[in-house]
C-alpha cells in the first residue's frame, strides 16, 4: 500500500515537472535573437513618442470626430469587445469546476400494485409518498486539473484582448487611410476647377485671334480639346468622393445619410507631423497586438498540455444527498423521515484505446505549431516596419520633387501662353503645358495623400497607440 501511494506520488510530481518544463521550453524559444536597430535613414526620426490617440497628431477636428464614432459604433470593434467578454465569460465558467454541484428536489409519488399478479383473489397495493431534499456532487480538484483549465482560459482572455486591440488599430488607421482618401480626392477636384477657370481663359484668347484674323480655327479646337478632357474626368472624381464618402460613413457605424453631407464639405489634407521615435525592434513584442495575441496563444495551448496530462491521473468525486421521506405530506420533517448518504468515489481510467495520449500529442502539436506561429508573427511585425519606413521616406522625397515640378510647370504654362499671345509660339506648346501642369499637380496632390497614408501605414505597423 505504502509503495502504490508512493508511486502516486511520484506520478503527480513528474506530471507537473514536465508541464513546467514544457512551458519554459516554449517561453525560453519566443526569446529568438531581434535586431538590434531598425534599417531607415537616420535624419527621418524624431524625438516625439508614439503616445496614444495617434491621430490627433494631425489636428484635424473632424478626423478625431470621426474615429471617436468608429470607436463607439463599428460593429467589428463591437464584434470583437463582445468575444471578449464572451472569453472572460468562459474563465468564470471553469472557474465553477473549484465548486461542488448542489441542487434540491421535491417531489410526490403515487403507486399502486396489481395484487392479481400474485393472486386473483389478491387485493391491489396502494402508496403514495412525499419527498423533499438536496443534493450534492463534487469533483475534487486533487491534481489540479481545474487549476490548468483556469490558466488556460485566462490566456484566452489575453487572447481576446489582444484581438480587441487589434482591430481597434487596424479600424482606426482603415478608416485615417479613408479619410486622407477623401481629402485628396476633394483636393483633385478643387485642382480641376482651377484648370478648367484657366483653360476657358485661353480659349477665350484663341477664340479672340481667330477673330481678329491672326489664329486658326485648329487652335480654338486644341483649346476645346483640353478644356473638355479636364472636365470629362470632374464626374468620375465627384463619383470616388462619394463612395469615399459612403466607406467612411460604415465604418463609424452610420447609414450615408447621416454623415456625406458633412464629408462632402470641402477641406484640405492634414499636416505631416513627422515620423515618430519608433524604439527598438524588441519594443513591438509589448506593442503590437498581434504579437501580444500570438504569444497568449501558445500560453493558452501550454496549459492546455497541462489538462491533457491530468486526464492520465485519478480523479476523486463525493457525491451526497440529504432529504425527508414522508408517506404523508405533515409527517415530512418527523423524527423518522430523515435520509442522507455520502458515496466519494476514486476512479482511475486504465484503459481508453490511447485517446488521452492523443490529446496530450494534439496539445502538444499545438503549442509546436504556436510557437511556428508567434516566430512568423515576429518576423512579418519586423518587415511591416521596415517596409512603412521605407515607403515613407520615398514617398517623401518623392514629394519633394514634385513640389518643385509643379512650380515649373506653372512657369512652362505661363511662358508658353506669353509667346502664343506675341507670336513666337505655337499653340501646341501651350497645350502640351496645360496639360502636364494638370497631370504634375495632380501627382503632388496624389503624392500629399500618400505620404499621410504611409505615416499612418507605419503607426499600424508599430501596433499604434493603444
Amino acid at each position: 500500500m505504502k509503495l502504490k501511494l508512493i508511486l502516486l506520488i511520484l506520478t503527480v510530481c513528474l506530471t507537473a515537472g514536465i508541464s513546467k518544463a514544457e512551458y519554459s521550453y516554449a517561453t525560453e524559444t519566443l526569446r529568438r535573437s531581434l535586431p538590434d536597430h531598425w534599417l531607415y535613414t537616420p535624419e527621418h526620426v524624431q524625438t516625439s513618442p508614439v503616445d496614444d490617440a495617434w491621430w490627433k497628431e494631425f489636428n484635424d477636428t473632424t478626423l478625431d470626430m470621426l474615429i471617436s464614432k468608429a470607436i463607439d459604433n463599428n460593429f467589428n470593434v463591437s464584434a470583437a469587445l463582445k468575444r471578449l467578454d464572451i472569453a472572460r465569460r468562459q474563465v468564470e465558467e471553469v472557474r465553477s469546476g473549484y465548486y461542488p454541484v448542489v441542487g434540491a428536489s421535491a417531489g410526490y409519488s403515487i403507486s399502486q400494485d396489481a395484487g392479481a399478479l400474485n393472486n386473483p383473489r389478491t387485493s391491489s397495493h396502494h402508496s403514495s409518498s412525499f419527498s423533499l431534499g438536496a443534493n450534492m456532487n463534487w469533483e475534487i480538484d486533487l491534481f489540479g486539473k481545474v487549476r490548468d483549465q483556469v490558466k488556460a482560459a485566462k490566456a484566452g482572455v489575453r487572447v481576446s484582448h489582444a484581438d480587441y486591440e487589434g482591430v481597434m488599430v487596424s479600424m482606426c488607421a482603415t478608416l485615417a487611410k479613408a479619410y486622407v482618401t477623401l481629402r485628396c480626392l476633394q483636393e483633385q477636384y478643387a485642382v480641376a476647377m482651377t484648370h478648367i477657370a484657366s483653360q476657358k481663359h485661353i480659349l477665350r484668347i484663341t477664340e479672340a485671334r481667330l477673330e481678329a484674323g491672326i489664329g486658326n480655327s485648329l487652335e480654338v479646337a486644341q483649346a476645346k480639346v483640353v478644356l473638355y478632357s479636364t472636365n470629362a474626368a470632374v464626374p468620375g472624381i465627384e463619383a470616388k468622393i462619394r463612395v469615399t464618402a459612403n466607406s467612411i460613413a460604415i465604418l463609424i457605424g452610420a447609414y450615408p445619410a447621416e454623415v456625406v453631407p458633412q464629408l462632402l464639405i470641402p477641406d484640405h489634407l492634414p499636416k505631416d507631423f513627422g515620423m515618430p521615435a519608433i524604439g527598438l525592434p524588441a519594443d513591438l513584442i509589448r506593442r503590437r497586438p498581434d504579437v501580444v495575441q500570438a504569444e497568449a496563444q501558445m500560453a493558452q495551448y501550454a496549459a492546455q498540455i497541462g489538462v491533457a496530462k491530468k486526464d492520465f491521473l485519478p480523479t476523486l468525486n463525493i457525491s451526497g444527498s440529504i432529504g425527508t421521506y414522508a408517506h404523508k405530506g405533515g409527517d415530512l420533517f418527523g423524527s423518522h423521515s430523515l435520509g442522507y448518504s455520502v458515496t466519494p468515489t476514486l476512479s482511475w481510467t486504465i484503459f481508453d484505446g490511447m485517446a488521452r495520449s492523443n490529446r496530450l500529442a494534439e496539445a502538444r502539436l499545438q503549442m509546436e505549431e504556436s510557437i511556428d506561429n508567434y516566430n512568423l508573427v515576429v518576423l512579418t511585425a519586423i518587415e511591416e516596419v521596415q517596409n512603412a519606413v521605407a515607403n515613407y521616406n520615398s514617398s517623401l522625397q518623392e514629394c519633394d520633387l514634385l513640389e518643385k515640378l509643379v512650380v515649373q510647370s506653372k512657369k512652362a504654362l505661363d511662358l508658353s501662353v506669353d509667346l502664343y499671345r506675341s507670336g513666337l509660339s505655337s499653340f501646341t506648346n501651350v497645350m502640351d503645358a496645360q496639360q502636364s501642369y494638370l497631370s504634375n499637380q495632380n501627382s503632388l496632390v496624389e503624392s500629399r495623400g500618400q505620404v499621410l497614408s504611409e505615416l499612418v501605414a507605419l503607426y499600424q505597423a508599430l501596433g499604434g497607440g493603444f
